[in-house]
C-alpha cells in the first residue's frame, strides 16, 4: 500500500509538502504541485480526506446553530449553507437549539464545539456579551446571519429589516391605507431574535413619514410563526374597529393573519390587506403580498465567507470585509392579498 512517504520520496519534497499539495493549499508553487500530483499518480496514491485534514490540525466540519430548524427561512439558509459545505467537502454540524435558552448556553459556553469544528456559522442567534467572550475564546472563525449582534472579527450576511418594513408600509399606505395594524414576534420568547424589532421600527418609521402616530391598539406580539399569527390576528378583531390592511413580520405570521381574517368572514384583500416579509415558498400559492428577501444567497454568501480564508481563497475583497455586514437587497412582490382601501 502506498503511503504518503513514498509520494514525496519520488517527487523529492517533504510529507507536509505533499499534503498541501494535494489539498490545493496556495503555499506550494506550481512546479512543486505538478511533481507531487505526477508521483502521486504514477503510485496510484489516493488521498484519505479525513487522515489530510486532521494532519493539517482540521476536522474538515462547520458548526451551524439556528433558533429552529422548523422554520422556513432557518432551514433554507442552512440547507444552502451545506450544499456549499458539501461541494468543498467539509460537513456541517448542525445545531438546532430548539427554542431554548438552555441548549444555546451548552453549544456557545461549554468546550461543545472546542476542537470539533473549523469554523462557526450562528443563524439568526441571538448574543449577549458573555457569548461573544465565549466565542471569542474558541479563536475560531465565524460568520452571522441575520443577527444584530456584532462578533468582533466575524461578518455578518443580512438583509436591512428596517428598510424591508418602510416598503411593506408604504405599500399599504400607497394604497390609501391609514388604519395599519403590525403583528410582530414577541420579545420575551427566550431565543427572540432581533429582526422583528428592527421591523416593528421600520414600520413605525413609515407611518411617522406619512403623518400618521403609530397606534398602540393596532400593535400585537405573539410567537413568530402560523400560530402566532393567528393569535394576534384575532386578538386585532377582539379589540373592535378592525384594521383595514396588516403588516405581518413575517410571511408565516401573515398567513396565520390570512386563516384568522377568513375564519371571522373577511374579505382579502377586499376588506382587509395582508403583506409580510420573506417570499416564503408558499406565498405564491396563497396570493401573499410580501418582501421578498434572498434566504438562499445569504446561506450561499456566508457559507463561502467562512469557506475561503480556509480554503486559501482570498475572496471578493470588493464586497467582504471583516467586521462588517454584507447586506443583500430585498424587493416587493405584489399579489393578490393587498388592493386599495376600499372608499366608505
Amino acid at each position: 500500500m502506498t503511503k504518503i512517504d513514498d509520494v514525496a520520496r519520488l517527487a523529492g519534497v517533504s510529507t507536509a509538502t505533499v499534503s498541501r499539495a494535494l489539498r490545493g493549499l496556495p503555499t506550494v508553487s506550481a512546479a512543486t504541485r505538478s511533481r507531487v500530483l505526477a508521483a502521486a499518480e504514477q503510485l496510484q496514491y489516493a488521498v484519505s480526506p479525513s487522515a489530510s485534514r486532521l494532519a493539517g490540525g482540521r476536522t474538515g466540519t462547520v458548526a451551524v446553530v439556528v433558533p429552529r430548524i422548523t422554520r422556513w427561512f432557518f432551514g433554507v439558509v442552512v440547507e444552502a449553507a451545506e450544499d456549499f459545505f458539501h461541494r468543498a467537502g467539509y460537513d456541517l454540524l448542525l445545531h438546532n437549539l430548539g427554542g431554548r435558552e438552555q441548549n444555546r448556553q451548552r453549544v456557545l459556553h461549554a468546550t461543545h464545539l472546542h476542537k470539533r469544528v473549523d469554523a462557526i456559522m450562528l443563524v439568526a442567534t441571538p448574543l449577549r456579551a458573555s457569548d461573544v467572550t465565549a466565542l471569542a475564546a474558541l479563536d475560531l472563525p465565524g460568520v452571522t446571519i441575520s443577527s444584530g449582534t456584532t462578533v468582533p472579527g466575524w461578518p455578518c450576511v443580512r438583509i436591512d429589516d428596517v428598510a424591508a418594513a418602510r416598503t411593506a408600509t408604504r405599500h399599504l399606505l400607497d394604497l390609501g391605507h391609514r388604519r395599519i395594524a403590525h403583528i410582530s414576534g414577541d420579545p420575551d420568547d427566550e431565543l427572540a431574535f432581533s429582526a422583528h424589532l428592527d421591523r416593528r421600527r421600520g414600520h413605525r418609521e413609515a407611518l411617522r413619514a406619512a403623518g400618521l402616530p403609530p397606534d398602540p391598539s393596532l400593535d400585537v406580539e405573539s410567537s413568530f410563526d402560523i400560530a402566532g399569527g393567528t393569535r394576534a390576528t384575532e386578538e386585532l378583531l377582539r379589540r373592535g374597529d378592525p384594521p383595514t390592511a396588516i403588516f405581518a413580520a413575517c410571511d408565516e405570521m401573515a398567513m396565520g393573519a390570512l386563516t384568522a381574517l377568513r375564519d371571522a368572514g373577511l374579505r382579502v384583500p377586499q376588506d382587509v390587506s395582508v403583506i409580510g416579509i420573506d417570499d416564503h415558498a408558499l406565498s405564491g400559492v396563497v396570493g401573499l403580498s410580501t418582501i421578498a428577501q434572498p434566504a438562499v444567497e445569504q446561506g450561499r454568501l456566508a457559507a463561502q465567507l467562512l469557506l475561503d480564508p480556509l480554503c486559501g481563497r482570498a475572496g471578493d475583497t470588493n464586497v467582504i470585509k471583516q467586521d462588517s455586514s454584507v447586506i443583500l437587497n430585498t424587493r416587493l412582490v405584489v399579489r393578490d392579498s393587498t388592493a386599495p382601501v376600499r372608499a366608505n
